[in-house]
């Protein structure tokens, strides 16, 4: 009889430390994200938490290229990476430091402007591309080598002086934001509210979250169409390449979010669990599209073949 209960209460033991294994204790899962989803972001960790107790997610927004060179330069460590560009996980990241790339979300590009401009200064889709190449005018923008709605706002404008009549827009504008670059665009919206811009090229989820008026503007140059691929494609930007001192050229195209799991990830079962609640619809998605950012699930991947299984569901291989 003493030998039956000792066997059950080691059976017991071992059934409960093998659940405690494998349920995460105190575990920090790192999600490296770009700035425009910190909303957003914030929104999704707390749900996650909520049905993953123990688990607490540690975010840290950045531009997304920012946030891609912090693993291949600074050799840092995270779970999940998370781009406003898919294409610079697919640049920077696939190969050395990930294996596949899942789309999940959209956006487009729209002139913000701060609250205290005089009527006559405010932005309509007719005098814009005078406003803000008038004289004394203060716009901004993001850093286009790490911010991919910095290099994004550049394509607007090089776009805008095709489509529109607005000869020497380009040029104009990159000269009145000398000042007011920031790593990240969403960094913009603090000098908006306090008077400090008058004009800032932004994603259009970013100024709905923040509450700051904005002009949308026309599909063909918003980035906002993927009908329009071939001709967003006729403009590009020059911007730092993956070695010191290098350049490459960024070509146009929608705005596409990706999402990946850097190859070290020191909880990678965990990160899968986290992607995976992002790109459901009744979870992730559900909290992008409140927050002005439309899915794009399933959207087809050059890597779908890499993708783990549990992720194709909301993807397709690239045709």
């Amino acid at each position: 009889m003493v030998r039956w209960w000792t066997f059950t209460l080691v059976l017991a033991l071992c059934v409960q430390g093998c659940a405690n294994r494998t349920k995460p204790v105190n575990t920090e899962l790192v999600v490296f994200h770009a700035g425009s989803l910190s909303i957003p972001m914030l929104e999704i960790a707390a749900a996650f938490e909520a049905e993953h107790p123990g688990v607490k997610v540690v975010r840290e927004a950045s531009g997304s290229r920012a946030a891609a060179r912090k693993i291949t330069d600074l050799g840092r460590k995270c779970d999940v990476m998370v781009s406003a560009d898919y294409t610079v996980i697919d640049e920077l990241l696939l190969g050395e430091h990930a294996s596949w790339t899942l789309l999940f979300a959209t956006n487009e590009m729209v002139l913000a402007y701060s609250v205290d401009l005089p009527r006559k200064q405010v932005p309509t889709p007719d005098n814009w591309t005078q406003l803000v190449t008038a004289k004394g005018v203060r716009v901004g923008l993001g850093d286009p080598n790490s911010d991919p709605c910095g290099y994004r706002a550049l394509m607007v404008l090089q776009l805008a002086e095709t489509e529109l009549p607005s000869e020497g827009l380009y040029s104009s504008v990159k000269e009145r934001a000398k000042g007011h670059i920031r790593p990240k665009a969403s960094d913009l919206i603090a000098l908006l509210e306090v008077g400090e811009l008058d004009y800032a090229f932004l994603y259009r989820s970013v100024a709905m979250q923040h509450g700051i008026p904005f002009l949308p503007l026309p599909d063909s140059i918003n980035l906002k169409d993927p009908q329009r691929t071939r001709e967003y494609g006729s403009v590009s930007v020059a911007i730092s390449g993956p070695e010191p001192g290098s350049i490459i050229k960024k070509t146009g195209g929608p705005v596409a979010y990706g999402i990946t799991i850097p190859l070290n990830a020191p909880h990678p079962e965990l990160a899968l669990d986290f992607v995976e609640f992002l790109v459901q619809k009744e979870h992730g998605l559900a909290i992008f599209q409140n927050n002005g950012q439309p899915s794009l699930v399933p959207s087809s991947t050059a890597s779908f073949n890499h993708l783990p299984e549990r992720l194709r569901a909301y993807a397709s291989p690239q045709k």
